[in-house]
Order: C-alpha cells, then structure tokens, then sequence
C-alpha cells in the first residue's frame, strides 16, 4: 500500500527559527523516522515545498535536507490543491494578510507567534478561520520543553500544595555589535519593524502562564530600551528604537503571583537562560530548559538572619532533581507531530489562533502598562 502524503506549504524557512526549529529538527526529522504515527498505525509522510524571497537559499537548503519543491511563487503555491497545511514563519508584520489569503485558499493554518502585532488583528485571523471550518494552530514550543514538562508533572501530582508565587528569569547578553557580532538579528531592537522584548517574549510568558499556573487576570509592566545604540549586520550603528528589556508582575487565578523578567541585556548567573522559580506551601522547584530541581517542605532549611557572620548554609544543597524518566522529544516537533494528527485524525490540539490571540492581548495590556505606567485587567476572551 503506498504511503499516504500530507502537503505543506512551509513560508518564511530560510529565517533563523524556521530553518532551525520547523524545517531541520521538525519536518526534516519527522521525515527521516518514517513520517507521523496515526492513531491507526498508518504513518503519513510530510510532503512539503519551501517558500521564500530568496531563490539561492531556498535551493540550498532543498539539496541539502533532500525536499525536493521549492518555489518564490506563494500564490501559485496556494492554489496547488495538493498541498492542505500553510505554515508562516515569517515576519509578524505579515503575518495576518497571509494567513487571511490561505484561509480564503481553503488551507489548515499553523503558524509562529505572535500571530499578529495588534489584537484586533489576531482575533479577525481566528474568525476567519472559525468561519472557514479549517484546522489552526499557534507555536507554544516551551511548553513542550522538558524542565516545563517536569514542572507540570509536579503541579499534577500536587506537590506544591497551594501555589503561591512564580519567579521567571529570561535572557542573556545580546553583544552590542562592535566589540563581537550580535547574536540576534537587528530588527529585533527596531520597533518599526516588529522587533521588541516585549512583542517576542510576553506572547510565551501568556501560554506558560495560562497553563502551568493559572490564567492571567492583571498584570503591571516596566520595559526599557537600556541600550539606545546598536551595530547592525553592514556593520552601520543604528538606534534601538524596541524595548530590550521588561520587567512584569501578573496576577493570577488562584492569587498567585507571578513576576517574569526578560532582557537581552543581562549576563547570567543562574542555572539556564530561562528558571522558573515556584514556591508552594508543601514544596518549591526551580526549573530551566532541561532540568527541574524540588526542595520539598520536610527538607526546607532554618536559616537564620545574621548580617555579622557568614552563612553556614549552602542553599545549593538540599535540592533533589526530577529524573528523566521518560525521553523528551524536541518541542518544536512534538507540536508539529501532535497538529499533524489533528488535521489528519482531528486528534485533540488546543492550541489555536484564540490561544496565539491571548498572547498578543497580553503584549497590547503590557505595552498600556508601561506607557500609563499602572495595573491593566486582562479581560477574557471568548472563543
């Protein structure tokens, strides 16, 4: 019996993220194990043509990874009837117009965050595709990481107890561009060109939030631009006219309170370059990309307050890591192979563009705190 195929127009794969994460160590791995695993026992092979400005990229990366379609033609793309999934990549300022033009192509839709810069036009995005009956989801890739797997584990079983707080600490040094080149592209740090801390990493901090802890009810938010100043990739200094930096506090259902920092200007000192530190009443844990780390309640120390001696605890000790006792796949793979068998077996997926559309609510709340510099209330969005 020949294998069945699914068609995927894959738009925006000679990006960083695109290559990297969905092209190599998604489609490209899920067709080298043989394809996606049905529910059934049937295995579907992704069949998918690269889409792209740049004609030479887009060859390369075909020869090398063995995919035999490409094309600088999306439209033409569009209109192949082969092909069911459209997958964006690209830039969020366009984002909206094309998956409005693969909706009305009849196309599933699977798409990065955010899924837009302005709510109004995520949420027209999700109407869109609700009237249109089509499959669609949003990238929330953390959740698939295996520290933030290990975290849900211990929520589930209760070892916390009641939750209290969260701590988060994103980021790293991103190099100014003189004395060594910028690790991250420079649109990141204009604004008029959809870069910003606060546009890239609160539509994640929405998703973590949502549905490790609890939804997202308020929140209070700080950005700045620490370094007014960059190098860009001509070697031609710029004015960073994006946020760099933003520190938030939100409040949860259930009281929790949740504080998360992001910065592309701090050098780390701590266990990853993303921890989430949870304190609850039975227990506490500190989570980054791989590993989780528990201090239970019975093997919490006594310290004590002494400004005079040196402290004789070392409160690195006592923490017990929870085992890998399952293997971890990559994220950004895990959610394609579980969106794949929701359009192929309509397999539950509940990450849609309502989902991606909270993120970008969050971002539109965190951009009025800064600017009124006050509390914002996250109203809830209806599906």
């Amino acid at each position: 019996m020949a294998q069945q195929r699914i068609g995927i127009i894959m738009n925006g794969v000679t990006g960083r993220m695109g290559m990297n994460q969905h092209l190599i160590r998604s489609i490209v791995a899920i067709r080298a194990q043989g394809g996606v695993t049905l529910s059934s026992g049937e295995r579907v092979m992704p069949d998918p043509i690269l889409i792209g400005r740049n004609e030479a990229k887009l060859a390369e990366l075909a020869k090398k990874y063995g995919i035999e379609r490409w094309s600088t033609n999306l439209d033409q793309a569009l209109a192949n009837q082969d092909d069911t999934i459209f997958f964006d990549a690209a830039t969020t300022q366009m984002r909206p117009t094309l998956l409005a033009k693969a909706i009305a192509a009849g196309k599933h839709i699977y798409c990065e965050k955010p899924v837009a810069t302005k709510l109004a036009e995520a949420l027209d995005i999700y109407a869109l595709a609700k009237k249109a009956g089509i499959k669609h989801g949003v990238v929330q890739d953390k959740l698939f990481l295996p520290g933030l797997q290990k975290l849900k584990l211990l929520n589930d079983s209760g070892f916390f107890g009641r939750i209290l707080s969260v701590r988060g600490e994103f980021g790293y040094w991103v190099f100014e561009g003189d004395l060594q080149p910028a690790q991250r592209p420079s649109w990141n740090y204009r604004s008029e060109d959809g870069g910003g801390i606060i546009l890239d990493m609160l539509c994640h901090w929405r998703y973590v939030l949502d549905n490790l802890f609890g939804e997202v009810k308020s929140l209070s938010c700080l950005g700045a631009t620490h370094i007014p100043e960059r190098i860009d990739e001509s070697g031609k200094p710029y004015r960073a006219t994006a946020d760099d930096a933003a520190y938030a506090t939100f409040e949860l259902e259930g009281g929790i309170v949740a504080q998360i920092n992001s910065s592309w200007t701090t050098r780390v000192r701590r266990d990853d370059l993303v921890t989430f530190h949870v304190d609850g009443t039975h227990g506490s844990a500190v989570a980054g990309l791989t590993d989780c780390l528990t201090q239970s309640r019975v093997n919490t120390p006594k310290p004590v307050w002494s400004p005079d001696t040196r402290n004789p605890i070392d409160f690195f000790d006592g923490w017990a890591a929870v085992p890998d006792t399952w293997s971890f796949d990559n994220g950004f793979k895990t959610q394609w192979e579980m969106y794949l068998r929701h359009v192929l077996e309509d397999a539950p997926f509940k990450w849609n563009l309502l989902e991606g559309a909270k993120g970008v609510q969050l971002v539109e709340c965190a951009l009025e705190s800064w600017e009124e510099r006050r509390w914002v209330d996250v109203p809830k969005l209806q599906a």
